[in-house]
């Protein structure tokens, strides 16, 4: 049997596997990056339209106010990066789990556009558009929370309150398109 001629460590644990940590620190910038480009590119056409069409249209009783939303997008954004940062550092944001990432990013980004913006040039038709983004949007974080959640418990977990304002947000959606 070989001898062993590594060096034992301090404390008796096995070095860590994976990322260093300060490739662990410019992927979680990176994914905060990320995260906040989606974010500021999603509110363009909030920001756009939300004192015009949007002013005076019919909106669920249940509706919060808008500082409400600008403040839970911007914490489930940071929860979103945190999440898939997660999974990166086990090593497992690539495949399906990456595709899902993605998917939601842009589902994320395209809804307000749909809803927003779209609104003027096509109206109904576009709060419709727009459930059918949010819907897939919705989908795709369930898959994530599917994929994250066994990959890392806390990742997994990150991602319950995006889906969950997903889910209310459609609610809103839904009234919209109803009654606009």
């Amino acid at each position: 049997m070989p001898a062993n001629i590594d060096p034992p460590s301090g404390d008796g644990a096995a070095e860590p596997r994976g990322p260093a940590r300060a490739q662990q620190a410019v992927a979680l910038a990176g994914f905060l990056a990320l995260s906040a480009a989606a974010w500021a590119l999603a509110s363009v056409p909030i920001i756009l339209h939300s004192a015009g069409w949007f002013a005076g249209s019919a909106k669920a009783p249940w509706m919060p106010p808008g500082w409400m939303f600008r403040s839970m997008w911007m914490l489930l954004y940071v929860g979103v990066a945190v999440a898939a940062w997660l999974v990166w550092r086990k090593g497992e944001l690539r495949g399906g789990a990456l595709a899902g990432y993605l998917v939601q990013l842009v589902l994320n980004a395209a809804w307000p556009l749909a809803f927003f913006g779209l609104f003027p040039v096509f109206g109904a038709a576009a709060l419709w558009a727009a459930f059918c983004v949010i819907a897939g949007l919705a989908a795709s974080l369930a898959f994530l929370v599917v994929r994250f959640g066994p990959v890392s418990p806390a990742a997994g977990l990150l991602m319950l309150p995006y889906f969950s304002w997903v889910v209310f947000s459609s609610s809103l959606n839904l009234y919209s398109a109803i009654h606009n």
